[in-house]
């Protein structure tokens, strides 16, 4: 919603002061500009990246109209899960746990998390790793460098979208100068015409380098950090996981393993430990257990 209303204000700053300054809107909609400098960039993207990770990035980006997914109440959600699983593994032992992380997508003990389940970087490594220390064949030092790999992998993926719209949009203010070259060109072959077809000409190829310079800075470069900051999120609710995982394979209680996901929140959305206590111990794990 805000990523809406932040163009929104660009938009009608812009215009609405060009319109101040007694200029025409209609002015500005060339539309032979647009396709130059969009569709350089599109294709420079192309080149760059295979199709999947541009249509990954549109994906993204499409997804902050939703805002950020990792709120208070998410967190809660993951805390809870952690303590009903390891709660499972210290009553029915770590081989009960088996039948969910083998597949987790057909778990019905994971179908009671469904914000949990939708994240697929995730519920990956939650299954992967626990599938390694329900095997018992990996000291904890290694395991926590395995987890490191992993979300280190999870990084440059997750951040992979927004340096491809940074890059994007690095490259606009030269595609505008492109476009408004070519404007030159065109006009220069309309020496000894009209004054105001040779000033039309000019004024169209002066709006390739305003759309250049404002989509670099404008759209593009915001959109890249609201991607980033996004990104920096999700790492942190991974790295709750793997502080949770650390604890539960020292063989700390579930309450204390949990603790540790917890201090690894943002404290802008973390629970507190009363509220966190209360909504871990709401349903006991064997309830939970046995409608898995």
């Amino acid at each position: 919603m805000f990523v809406l209303i932040g163009l929104a204000v660009i938009a009608i700053s812009i215009l609405g002061g060009f319109m101040m300054e007694g200029g025409k809107p209609m002015a500005l909609m060339q539309v032979t500009e647009f396709i130059i400098i969009g569709g350089a960039g599109i294709g420079s993207m192309l080149i760059a990246n295979p199709l999947p990770s541009v249509m990954a990035m549109v994906k993204a980006v499409i997804g902050l109209l939703k805002g950020n997914p990792f709120t208070k109440a998410r967190y809660m959600e993951l805390l809870k899960m952690l303590y009903d699983i390891f709660m499972m593994a210290r009553r029915e032992g770590l081989v009960s746990l088996d039948q969910h992380v083998e597949k987790p997508h057909e778990s019905k003990f994971f179908q009671n998390y469904p914000g949990f389940t939708s994240n697929h970087h995730a519920m990956s490594f939650l299954s992967d790793t626990m599938k390694i220390i329900i095997s018992g064949a990996v000291a904890n030092h290694d395991l926590a460098e395995m987890m490191d790999i992993d979300l280190e992998a999870s990084h440059d993926e997750l951040n992979h979208s927004s340096h491809m719209l940074s890059s994007l949009g690095d490259s606009m203010p030269a595609f505008g100068i492109v476009a408004a070259v070519l404007g030159v060109v065109i006009t220069m072959g309309c020496i000894g015409g009209e004054a105001a077809e040779i000033g039309h000409k000019v004024g169209a190829a002066l709006v390739g380098t305003f759309l250049g310079i404002l989509l670099a800075y404008g759209v593009f470069a915001p959109l890249a950090k609201a991607l980033e900051m996004q990104a920096k999120a999700e790492e942190q609710y991974l790295g709750s996981i793997k502080n949770a995982l650390m604890s539960f394979s020292r063989g700390d209680a579930p309450l204390t393993a949990v603790e540790f996901a917890r201090r690894n929140v943002d404290p802008a959305v973390r629970p507190s430990f009363t509220e966190m206590e209360s909504t871990c111990k709401n349903t006991s794990s064997g309830d939970v257990a046995r409608a898995a």
